[in-house]
């Protein structure tokens, strides 16, 4: 089973204890959490140890091998803290110095290729992911990945001189919540969901 590691140790918690350090629903008979991950929301199941996405009018689909180790990882570690509004680069993180490098790298480039050349193309998709417009950059916004863990993707725009800039910031709350790996994780699901609704609203 993947993510077996994960879920034994999930289904040791207490889940109404576990549901208000990860801020989510945790329902009884059978046993579950409900969650929100970017614009969806997801039963995690422990009696059959089965992950499945929710929305209105479609059947269940079952989660993606990443979105189901983001959500188990996040039920696992998520502390009930309130958010710092004190953003950071990843770097900046304990232990990012070391971590978000190489292959480990945020995906500025995938956001700096979509969104590059017209960065109010990222306004125009905020609403699908209920995010909030910042102010930063020629375009920005803040979008909460996880319910505990909100994201502010940058964006500036390329010209004649300089070519298009994006940053990933997180609040300094974020490696509270989930290991390094994962947070870079949820991070990849985010800027992947970003992309392809770009694509989308061409």
């Amino acid at each position: 089973m993947a993510h077996e590691g994960l879920w034994k140790q999930l289904v040791e918690l207490d889940g109404q204890k576990t549901a208000q350090r990860a801020k989510c629903q945790y329902l009884d008979d059978p046993q579950h959490y409900v969650i929100r991950l970017l614009n969806k929301d997801y039963v995690v199941n422990l009696s059959d140890r089965q992950v499945f996405s929710v929305q209105s009018g479609l059947p269940p689909e079952p989660a993606e091998f990443l979105e189901q180790l983001c959500l188990l990882a996040y039920l696992i570690n998520a502390q009930d803290l309130p958010v710092a509004n004190k953003l950071v680069r990843p770097e900046t993180l304990p232990g990012g110095q070391f971590f978000f490098k190489g292959q480990h790298s945020v995906p500025t480039e995938e956001l700096e290729r979509a969104f590059g050349k017209s960065p109010e193309r990222l306004y125009e998709i905020a609403e699908q992911f209920d995010a909030k417009r910042c102010e930063f950059g020629d375009a920005s916004i803040e979008l909460y990945v996880l319910p505990r863990i909100p994201l502010t993707i940058v964006i500036w725009r390329s010209d004649d001189e300089f070519p298009a800039r994006a940053s990933i910031l997180f609040d300094r709350t974020a490696a509270a919540h989930l290991p390094l790996d994962a947070l870079l994780t949820a991070v990849n699901l985010a800027v992947e969901a970003l992309v392809q609704a770009s694509g989308e609203s061409n």
